[in-house]
């Protein structure tokens, strides 16, 4: 995948990502906060503990993880209405609300935390595609950090992290697979997929849409294969950042 698709208009080759920044305790207040950046995508994750649990998980001794899902008004080239002015959640912000959920839950032991609920904020402050991708990754790590914490404070014996996970987008833009696209490819793109994957290299979740033109299997395996690139990549990108404790 070295060759340079037609209109990349970042200039990247069709397997390379885009830089990746992941900034830790990002905010004063939560237990655990990360401004994850992809390229010009910069998703802020925040995690918070609270000791309740929703009713059907009430007596069981097992926790829960739920995420929610927001872009700021200006997070996008026109100004987009708050969802709380509109009076609802829209079905694109309840679909990517799960998608983030059963991410991180794919991520930790929820047996191993007692009654106890991980919130996981992901507000959009600035979007150019890979929104919801960029979210898991840096809520990854937002929630390990929280356990970190809650396990510093000895209310848990140790962080019940199964595994890393991490997500990225992949797409079939001008005939050729590409790795992390960016809106302008998103836009155009002629199939837009995105990837859960974890450190192990499982798949968590595969969202494959032919938006223009029909795929076939071979362009399937090319996408899946930067995929798994993409996500090694940020799993490795994860693993240092945690490693540096402080």
């Amino acid at each position: 995948m070295s060759t340079r698709p037609p209109g990349r208009i970042d200039g990247r080759a069709g397997g390379e990502m885009r830089r990746a920044v992941i900034t830790r305790d990002y905010l004063k207040f939560a237990e655990g906060s990360v401004l994850m950046e992809m390229g010009d995508t910069k998703v802020l994750c925040t995690a918070t503990c609270e000791d309740r649990v929703p009713p059907f998980l009430a007596g069981t001794g097992k926790g829960w993880l739920t995420a929610e899902y927001a872009m700021l008004p200006r997070s996008a080239k026109k100004r987009i209405q708050r969802e709380s002015a509109a009076g609802k959640v829209g079905g694109r912000t309840h679909e990517i609300q799960r998608l983030i959920g059963r991410a991180l839950r794919a991520a930790f032991d929820l047996c191993a935390m007692g009654e106890r609920t991980i919130y996981v904020d992901c507000d959009v402050i600035q979007a150019d595609g890979g929104t919801r991708t960029a979210a898991i990754t840096g809520a990854f790590v937002a929630v390990y950090d929280t356990f970190a914490r809650m396990q510093a404070d000895r209310l848990i014996g140790a962080v019940p992290a199964k595994d890393y996970v991490a997500a990225v987008s992949v797409g079939m833009v001008n005939g050729a697979p590409c790795l992390d696209l960016n809106y302008d490819e998103d836009s155009r793109a002629d199939v837009d997929m995105n990837v859960v994957m974890t450190g192990s290299g499982a798949f968590v979740e595969v969202q494959g849409t032919a938006e223009l033109t029909a795929f076939s299997r071979e362009d399937m395996t090319a996408m899946l294969d930067l995929a798994a690139r993409g996500a090694a990549e940020l799993n490795a990108l994860q693993r240092g950042v945690l490693a540096r404790r402080g």
